[in-house]
């Protein structure tokens, strides 16, 4: 009988252990256990904030050089990668039908000309006969004063004469008509002059051909570019920015340039222009950043990062960055109150790469949650613990 009292008595006390080692594991270890977190301070800092935006290499200034008539290319003088200087030759074109033009141009000059010396003589013959009228009637009028003619025969003479200035006033517009198809096959003559001049193609710039888009033999038509160059002295990138941290961005501030080809080596430059129309598909906006020294090999089109320096802020509250979370599209911190999370709004200002200033919301010497285990909630048990290596 007491055999089997003291096998109950030990049954119940290591069914007791049993469970109370349960309780404890679900407790300490298991869904029941709080969650692990790390926990870091509110403090004051210097921030240096910066913007990260990536894009293409690109020319400010690219000129696209050709004829501004149709011809066919007679030689190209350069090709690509060359360096040119402002007024050298790049290329001449022989124009398709400029020759019949100039020649049709001199013709017409000549018979302006022929025309004008024919309305000349027609004007000082007319200028003869209005004089002579004039003459006539007025010795006429003198007559009828006079009484020694009648009326009428004066009347017929003064008809002569205003029939002679207007035959003369007809012989000077004529003239001057002559005068003006002159100049104007003059003007067509020398403008054909200007067209033959230039279809010798001349270096807008010193700069870098970039491309040679057409052979000798090859017909071209006004305004298809033959030769392509860039001032290699004035290049940017054209960086893509997040609009939600593009706000503080401004022309002047400098920027860190890094090339895919030199991933090491940061390049000095500065913003020179933010475009007014953003990507409303990507909500990027586009900022170019200008080097202040050109790099030494020139690869347009390849990919680049950018660090935009913004204005720094001094002395302000700030936390890690890791520790900002959202909660109900709610900017804020989880703290540890009592052994059980809370959640507080704050209110955010500039963010760096490490730490997030506070305008408001928590006070200096704060503890806030930077890291957890798990996922947080509301009133969630927690206790602290290292989770991260030193």
């Amino acid at each position: 009988m007491m055999k089997m009292i003291r096998r109950n008595l030990y049954l119940i006390l290591g069914a007791v252990a049993f469970l109370a080692a349960f309780v404890w594991l679900l407790t300490t270890r298991g869904p029941l256990a709080p969650v692990g977190v790390e926990l870091a301070s509110v403090s004051r800092a210097d921030l240096s904030p910066s913007v990260y935006g990536i894009g293409t290499l690109e020319a400010q200034h690219a000129y696209a050089v050709g004829p501004i008539q149709a011809g066919r290319i007679l030689r190209v003088l350069v090709d690509q990668g060359d360096t040119v200087k402002a007024g050298q030759l790049l290329a001449e074109v022989d124009p398709v039908d400029l020759r019949q033009r100039a020649e049709a141009a001199r013709n017409g000059v000549g018979r302006a000309r022929q025309a004008a010396q024919a309305a000349q003589a027609q004007v000082t013959e007319a200028d003869s006969r209005a004089k002579l009228a004039q003459a006539n009637s007025d010795r006429y009028a003198a007559l009828v004063k006079q009484k020694f003619i009648a009326r009428e025969m004066a009347d017929s003479r003064q008809h002569e004469a205003t029939a002679a200035g207007a035959a003369l006033a007809a012989a000077r517009a004529n003239a001057a008509g002559a005068q003006r198809e002159i100049s104007r096959a003059e003007a067509e003559l020398k403008g054909i002059g200007q067209l033959q001049s230039s279809l010798r193609l001349l270096s807008p710039v010193d700069g870098v051909v970039t491309a040679r888009e057409a052979e000798p033999g090859a017909t071209v038509v006004a305004g298809q570019a033959v030769v392509r160059l860039v001032d290699p002295d004035r290049l940017w990138v054209r960086a893509r920015v997040d609009q939600a941290r593009a706000q503080g961005i401004q022309v002047g501030q400098k920027a860190d340039i890094v090339l895919r080809s030199a991933p090491g080596k940061a390049l000095p430059g500065k913003v020179a222009r933010i475009d007014l129309q953003s990507d409303a598909v990507t909500e990027e906006r586009i900022v170019n950043v200008a080097f202040e020294a050109a790099p030494g090999q020139l690869y347009l089109g390849e990919l680049a990062e950018v660090d935009i320096h913004l204005l720094d802020t001094r002395n302000v509250l700030t936390v890690p960055r890791a520790a900002i979370a959202q909660r109900n599209n709610q900017p804020g911190v989880w703290q540890m109150v009592d052994g059980h999370a809370r959640f507080k709004t704050v209110q955010l200002g500039v963010h760096t790469a490490e730490r997030v200033q506070v305008v408001s919301g928590l006070a200096e010497g704060d503890s806030l949650i930077v890291y957890s285990a798990k996922q947080l909630d509301e009133e969630v048990r927690v206790r602290e613990q290292k989770l991260t290596q030193p």
